[in-house]
């Protein structure tokens, strides 16, 4: 039976990103929940600003490589075509990162002409 992914959700009203569990992005616990050894992925809402909805959800992955310890990468499934961003270690995993990797996302999904102007690194699967 697979598990429920701890959600990220923002207040409309405060502006503030908080997980299901209640412990606030950018804060020391939100640091300390991405390196404990049970976490291993969230989901994080890409948001359409212009339509005024969520378009759809990212999936946020802590992957262990071999040079040692772990590293988070944002994966997005659209059009047919698995897309990948590299985030990095637990504390470049900020609220305002993983904007920045949604909001690409989205221009990407929406104009892939405009792929490899993208300011920030992403690959196609």
């Amino acid at each position: 039976m697979r598990t429920k992914r701890p959600v990220v959700w923002e207040d409309v009203f405060s502006g503030v990103s908080t997980l299901d569990g209640g412990v606030r992005v950018d804060t020391p616990a939100w640091f300390a929940w991405l390196d404990a050894a049970t976490t291993t992925s969230f989901a994080y809402p890409i948001y359409n600003a212009t339509e005024g909805y969520i378009e759809a959800f990212m999936t946020v992955r802590k992957e262990r490589r071999q040079r040692g310890g772990a590293y988070w990468t944002v994966y997005w499934h659209v059009g047919g075509r698995m897309r990948k961003a590299y985030v990095g270690r637990a504390t470049a995993v900020t609220d305002a990162r993983l904007r920045a990797i949604a909001a690409d996302l989205l221009v990407s999904a929406q104009h892939p002409q405009a792929e490899h102007l993208s300011a920030l690194p992403t690959e196609t699967l």
